[in-house]
């Protein structure tokens, strides 16, 4: 089973990446800026910087809902759904070399 927690953890021991937090964060399906925020533990400045860069690079995209509550909701991209396989992989090196 894999968690934004459990990739967290394991990132932190090769180097902190938080683009790749919020990539397999998105790998459970579209979600809102505060459920990020919450399951990523950034701030929201740096959540928005993470996000404005994997936008620009093909990632992720957006769609805002204007209704109220205002609300951002963040999807990976077909590049970003490319990504999935990659994070298996390190998941099960993860588990393998690093529990």
């Amino acid at each position: 089973m894999r968690t934004s927690a459990t990739l967290s953890g394991r990132s932190r021991k090769w180097g902190r990446s938080g683009k790749l937090i919020v990539l397999n964060d998105l790998r459970d399906g579209e979600k809102r800026f505060n459920e990020l925020k919450r399951s990523t533990g950034a701030s929201s400045y740096t959540l928005s910087r993470v996000l404005d860069d994997l936008k620009e690079q093909g990632f992720v995209e957006n769609r805002k809902e204007l209704e109220s509550p205002v609300a951002s909701y963040y999807t990976l991209t077909e590049k970003g759904n490319d990504l999935c396989p990659v994070f298996d992989a390190l998941d099960n090196w993860g588990a393998d070399w690093l529990e």
